[in-house]
């Protein structure tokens, strides 16, 4: 069986993206995201917050990486790298998320994202919505 090794997260810039070049002119992109979550300290629930490290390589990087502002919110697919270097002797290692997939979410430095769809398009109503009933359904489902 193989191993898997897969990271899906939604959060918020804590930085403007650092965009550099290799030699070889392949672009890199660092970043690091802010994930919230609740947690449950004796018997009141508490925000903490977790930061994760993630680097974009390629051609999507360059192209997004001006967007990549403090704040706005994205959501990554990638994987877990582990770096291991030695430093004054000292052995040191670290894990970032190795980015495969970008998504600009949310609006960011003040910007909200914009809730109305664009020109010509109609919102479509998701089945079992506001407004659907239960005669709305087909009865012949078999289970």
């Amino acid at each position: 069986m193989a191993d898997i090794n897969h990271v899906v997260l939604v959060g918020r810039l804590t930085r403007d993206a650092e965009l550099k070049f290799t030699n070889a002119g392949l672009a890199i992109s660092k970043f690091s995201l802010a994930l919230n979550r609740r947690a449950k300290k004796g018997d009141t629930w508490q925000e903490e917050t977790d930061f994760f490290d993630a680097v974009w390589m390629g051609k999507g990087a360059e192209a997004v990486s001006q967007y990549l502002l403090k704040g706005k919110q994205v959501g990554i697919q990638g994987e877990l790298r582990q770096n291991r270097w030695e430093q004054e002797g000292q052995k040191r290692s670290r894990v970032e998320i190795f980015v495969t997939s970008l998504q600009l979410l949310g609006g960011g430095r003040g910007q909200a994202a914009s809730a109305e769809p664009p020109t010509g398009e109609t919102p479509q109503a998701a089945p079992g919505g506001p407004g659907t009933s239960a005669d709305d359904f087909n009865d012949d489902i078999p289970f």
